[in-house]
């Protein structure tokens, strides 16, 4: 991405000694946690010369490497359990007078209650890289001289969130801006640190942000160019308490938006979060659907994504963008993607053809609804980013009959109203991990018919056995459908590992196929 490793050294000398008040950020700062938002915050701090002290819990070796790497730098860091038997993570140090958090840490974790009692603020990374745009903007300056040129100033923010399909919509903006000839990237909740964008050196006219609910709590003062909400369903409610409060803290990512806040038509959560924001005076609401768009929406009119928002006389006109086979995949729930990232393009003034051109260029990452292969006429699909019942609920409307392979853990998920929706496609289920019996009763109470193999298995060899029983049940011109509704760190790293594990399990099952007719 070209941006730089930001040192100790070279912020404060550059920017000047009262380059933290300017930015808003006092001299003595507490980071929470020691992961790599947590590093880059903390190595950015104190460049600009704060007294930074990082908290964790963790005193494993990777963690004691990473604190004597920060020691080289100024940066004090308290690991495990401190003398007094507390842990380092739930003691606010004191003289502490901001917390930057990591995503992850909980709102009502000890050291955040401490905080609240001592009258100090909580915010995160993004919140952080925010404030700090001017002062990547002031280094960037300084490093090529005066010239003949202004100066850039910061880039826009073109913001994501949702549910679902964040990443996508985000590279998929991305993409789109590319082929417009802007200088972009796809960051936030998304490869490098966004400090580490902010501060680098490398120049950008409008950045892609994909930002979590986590992210989002803690950014009180973000207010970007254009937004979109892609999507509302219950998600993360043990972190955030309540399905209002996890909607509550979406929301937040309209609030002072100056150009558009793109909602989607199908959901009306996210348009009541547009109708409550406290916007900029001009900003406009622009929907998206997968139906014919009304005038300030764009929408699917045979096959042709459309523009009814971003053109001349929007109550008659319409502009073509592209057809609905330039996206990849033409999944519908992937087209709503690429409708999202056509809005906030087009609000950014990107003329139709760089939307064409960049779903065209636009290659997802693995692990998104991934044909593996074609086993004895069943098409095997990797979707195991589907790591909640919305996502999955997308992904079984995207074929006709489907063997399902789901489970994990459910992370106070309900499955309901998935089966619900998904019976009549599911020519069986076959069940993995440590939540499938929530799963099962589901498909008991709405979806009796449809045979079910629920794979007590953890080993390494279960996703083998669990691709083997779908194959047994699957009939030719069926699609096995790894899309788990669940996470998946009960039984793999992460939700790349487990779809890992399923495309080689699908490899071993073609291999076999092929043994057997040769």
């Amino acid at each position: 991405m070209g941006s730089r490793q930001v040192s100790a050294t070279d912020l404060a000398g550059v920017l000047g000694p009262d380059a933290l008040g300017r930015f808003g950020l006092p001299g003595r700062i507490t980071v929470a946690g020691l992961g790599v938002s947590g590093i880059s915050a903390a190595r950015a701090l104190a460049g600009l010369g704060a007294r930074v002290t990082v908290v964790d819990n963790g005193d494993g070796d990777a963690h004691r490497a990473r604190a004597a790497e920060l020691a080289e730098l100024g940066i004090e860091v308290r690991l495990g359990h401190l003398s007094e038997g507390a842990r380092a993570g739930e003691s606010l140090p004191e003289g502490t007078e901001l917390v930057v958090t990591s995503p992850g840490w909980q709102p009502q974790s000890p050291l955040f209650l401490a905080a609240a009692a001592a009258g100090v603020d909580v915010v995160g990374d993004v919140e952080v890289a925010w404030r700090l745009r001017g002062a990547g903007a002031e280094l960037r300056a300084a490093a090529q001289g005066a010239g003949d040129r202004a100066p850039a100033g910061p880039a826009e923010w073109l913001a994501i969130t949702g549910t679902n399909g964040k990443t996508t919509t985000t590279q998929m903006l991305a993409s789109i801006l590319k082929a417009a000839g802007l200088r972009t990237a796809a960051v936030g909740n998304i490869g490098t640190p966004i400090i580490d964008v902010v501060l680098g050196e490398q120049e950008y006219d409008v950045l892609a942000v994909e930002l979590s609910s986590y992210q989002l709590h803690w950014a009180p003062s973000l207010r970007v160019h254009s937004a979109a909400v892609l999507n509302l369903a219950p998600d993360h409610l043990d972190w955030h308490g309540s399905m209002q409060a996890y909607a509550a803290d979406k929301g937040r990512i309209y609030e002072g938006n100056t150009v558009a806040c793109v909602y989607n038509v199908a959901d009306k959560a996210t348009e009541d979060l547009v109708v409550e924001a406290d916007v900029e005076e001009g900003c406009r609401a622009i929907g998206f659907t997968l139906g014919a768009p009304g005038p300030s929406m764009l929408g699917v009119v045979d096959g042709i994504l459309v523009d009814r928002a971003f053109v001349e006389n929007r109550q008659k006109n319409a502009q073509e963008l592209a057809e609905v086979k330039d996206v990849n995949p033409p999944a519908p729930h992937n087209i709503a993607n690429a409708l999202a990232a056509a809005a906030l393009a087009r609000a950014f003034g990107v003329e139709p053809r760089a939307v064409r051109d960049g779903l065209r260029d636009f290659r997802p990452d693995a692990h998104r609804v991934a044909r593996v292969d074609e086993v004895a006429s069943v098409v095997y699909v990797d979707d195991s980013k589907a790591t909640n019942t919305h996502a999955a609920e997308a992904s079984l409307a995207s074929f006709d009959k489907v063997v399902w392979i789901a489970g994990g853990l459910a992370k106070g998920a309900t499955f309901d109203e998935l089966v619900q929706k998904s019976a009549e496609r599911m020519r069986g289920a076959v069940l993995i991990g440590a939540d499938r019996a929530l799963i099962a009763e589901a498909l008991a109470r709405h979806a009796p018919e449809v045979p079910v193999v629920d794979l007590d298995r953890t080993d390494t060899g279960a996703m083998l056995a669990a691709v083997r029983e779908a194959a047994a049940l699957a009939e030719p011109g069926d699609t096995v459908l790894l899309a788990p509704a669940c996470a998946s760190m009960d039984m793999f790293a992460n939700y790349n590992k487990r779809g890992e594990a399923f495309a080689d399990a699908v490899r071993e099952l073609a291999a076999e196929s092929a043994a057997d007719t040769a």
